[in-house]
């Protein structure tokens, strides 16, 4: 994983750069491009992911795929339904799996909730860091997709709250987890470089710079190693043709929605409600794929 990170931001910094020469349109359109691909990508295997589960390989294919897409078809209609609820569930869930993704190595915590709430203000921080940046746009979005204006995203309060916590926990971490004092100061620069990304560029280039290189990509070589025992280019083209077809049709799902709604109101929530239908089980079932590692 070191060697992702270190990969991971001289593409950030070159990021930064790219975001000086692109206007906001183009930087939107190129993020959208890299979370379409990779970022999709990383979770259209989890199908293969639960069959390799300890207890899961006796059960057919078949029941797999009918648990996920009922899930996946219960997430959506109450994400249309009771969108304010579920967005916020949305965005809880997501920030523990970025932080679990970040730090899926760390030592285990003298506390038994230590690692959980690191995960979840990390993950927390990162977004609130993103979202304060393009507190405008983001209302706009929430208000789309809920009819209520949050100000909340407006208000520094959350961001620094979480900062706050953040640095308490890191500081927690430096004392009592050896391995995590080599990487501390690595650590603070990452989140240094995130905030300049996400303060330079458009909302979906700072978030799909993070979401790609930052969650995603590691995330399939975890799973790439979890799969098929390590880390190849001959491994990753065994993922990446059983992730395809899911993939596929992925895409060809949104890209359905954006013909047809792309001018309607309706299109943010349908987005994100396909977004976040998709996220609820993925994020679970990476959850058992590093319950099942540990």
């Amino acid at each position: 994983m070191k060697e992702i990170s270190k990969i991971s931001i001289i593409i950030s910094f070159l990021a930064l750069w790219i975001t000086s020469r692109l206007n906001s349109d183009d930087q939107t359109l190129i993020g959208f491009i890299f979370i379409f691909s990779f970022g999709i990508l990383h979770g259209a295997n989890d199908l293969v992911l639960i069959k390799n589960l300890k207890g899961n390989k006796n059960r057919s294919f078949l029941t797999f795929l009918g648990i996920y897409v009922l899930v996946v078809f219960i997430s959506a209609i109450l994400f249309l339904t009771i969108p304010l609820i579920v967005l916020i569930i949305f965005v809880v869930i997501s920030a523990y799996h970025f932080g679990e993704q970040h730090f899926q190595d760390l030592e285990n915590y003298k506390w038994t909730w230590g690692k959980p709430v690191f995960y979840l203000v990390y993950g927390s921080f990162i977004l609130l860091l993103l979202f304060y940046f393009h507190n405008i746009e983001v209302q706009k979005i929430i208000f789309s997709i809920t009819n209520y204006e949050i100000s909340l995203v407006t208000n520094p309060a959350p961001l620094i709250i979480s900062g706050v916590a953040l640095l308490l926990l890191m500081i927690y971490n430096y004392f009592y987890i050896p391995t995590f004092k080599k990487i501390m100061v690595a650590e603070i620069i990452y989140l240094i470089v995130f905030a300049l990304i996400f303060k330079l560029g458009s909302l979906i280039w700072g978030f799909a710079i993070y979401f790609i290189l930052w969650h995603s990509i590691p995330s399939l070589h975890d799973q790439i190693k979890f799969l098929y025992g390590k880390y190849s280019f001959e491994n990753f083209k065994l993922y990446f043709k059983s992730a395809f077809v899911y993939w596929i049709v992925s895409l060809i799902g949104i890209g359905v929605f954006y013909y047809f709604l792309k001018d309607e109101k309706i299109f943010d929530a349908i987005f994100f409600s396909f977004i976040a239908a998709i996220t609820f089980p993925h994020a679970f079932v990476i959850l058992k794929m590093f319950e099942k590692k540990a």
